[in-house]
């Protein structure tokens, strides 16, 4: 258990930067939509073959849409763990295990690079 909490901890330190290559956009709920475009040979083929969209749209929670303006490649995680708490209140917790697997999640699909 303490190789998983350490792992968290570290994890938090780590400060997250949008990948410029990731247009988002937030509607008037604040709702963020990730827009990711499908680029590359076999994106291609599946486009023309399979009618693969061109632009996938990823559509954050709640929790998320809130996190995600606040990756400005200045704030580590933890820094956004108050905040995330201030407004969501007891919804928010687990707070930075939420967080840590948020970021880790956004990082497998490269939705998050790092600074």
């Amino acid at each position: 258990m303490k190789n998983k909490k350490q792992s968290v901890e570290n994890y938090l330190e780590k400060c997250p930067v949008h990948p410029e290559r990731i247009k988002w956009s937030a509607d008037e709920n604040g709702l963020v939509t990730l827009d990711i475009e499908n680029t590359g040979v076999f994106n291609r083929i599946a486009q023309k073959l399979l009618k693969k969209p061109k632009v996938t749209h990823i559509h954050l929670d709640e929790i998320g849409s809130f996190v995600w303006p606040m990756i400005d490649g200045e704030k580590k995680i933890m820094d956004m763990g108050e905040p995330m708490e201030e407004h969501f209140g007891e919804k928010a917790h687990p707070t930075y295990e939420r967080l840590a697997k948020f970021f880790q999640i956004l990082d497998s699909y490269g939705f998050v690079e790092w600074k």
